[in-house]
C-alpha cells in the first residue's frame, strides 16, 4: 500500500504552507505501509514557540482555503513547542528546533519512503536553528522581551 493521491495532495499543500511561513527542515514519509491510522507525517520545525504556533495556523488555514479540509484533532497548542495537526489522511507535526533534535522522529520513520514535495519546502533543509539555540543570559530562545514590547506597540 503506499499513500494515496488526495494524502499527496495534502501533503504538498502542508508543506508549501509551512514554508510559507518560514518553516525550517520539512519533511514527509509514507507511513501507509507501517501504520492503519494515517497515510503520510509531515514534520516541520521552528526556532521558537510564537513562530510554530504561527506556522500551525498557516497550514490549519491554506488546507481549509485551499482544500476544504479542518483537523479532526489538534494537539499540543498550548504549550507550542510540539503541535500536531490530525486530518486523518495525513498527521502533520510542527515542533520546537529542540524537540526535533530531542525527539528525532526522523530516526522512527527512516524506514519509510520520504514524500516528493514542493521546492519552497525542500529549500528549508538544515536550516533549522542549531541545538541547544538560546538566548544569551534568559535561558530560552523567547529572547528579553523587548521584541515582543515593540511588536505589540510598547503597550506593557
Amino acid at each position: 500500500m503506499t499513500a494515496t493521491d488526495r494524502s499527496v495532495e495534502l501533503i504538498n499543500a502542508a508543506a508549501q504552507a509551512a514554508a510559507d511561513k518560514l518553516a525550517h527542515d520539512i519533511v514527509a514519509y509514507d507511513v501507509s505501509d507501517v501504520l492503519s491510522i494515517t497515510d503520510a507525517f509531515l514534520l516541520a520545525s521552528a526556532p521558537n514557540d510564537r513562530q510554530v504556533k504561527s506556522i500551525v495556523d498557516g497550514i490549519e488555514e491554506h488546507l481549509l482555503k485551499e482544500l476544504g479540509v479542518k483537523p479532526v484533532r489538534r494537539e499540543g497548542e498550548r504549550d507550542g513547542r510540539w503541535v500536531l495537526l490530525d486530518f486523518v489522511d495525513i498527521v502533520v507535526h510542527v515542533q520546537h528546533s529542540e524537540e526535533r533534535v530531542f525527539y528525532a522522529l526522523e530516526r522512527l520513520w527512516k524506514d519509510c519512503p520520504e514524500l516528493a514535495l514542493p521546492a519552497d519546502a525542500v529549500a528549508t533543509r538544515g536550516k533549522g536553528a542549531p541545538a541547544g539555540g538560546t538566548h544569551e543570559g534568559t535561558g530560552t530562545d523567547e529572547g528579553t522581551g523587548a521584541e515582543e514590547a515593540a511588536a505589540d506597540g510598547g503597550a506593557s
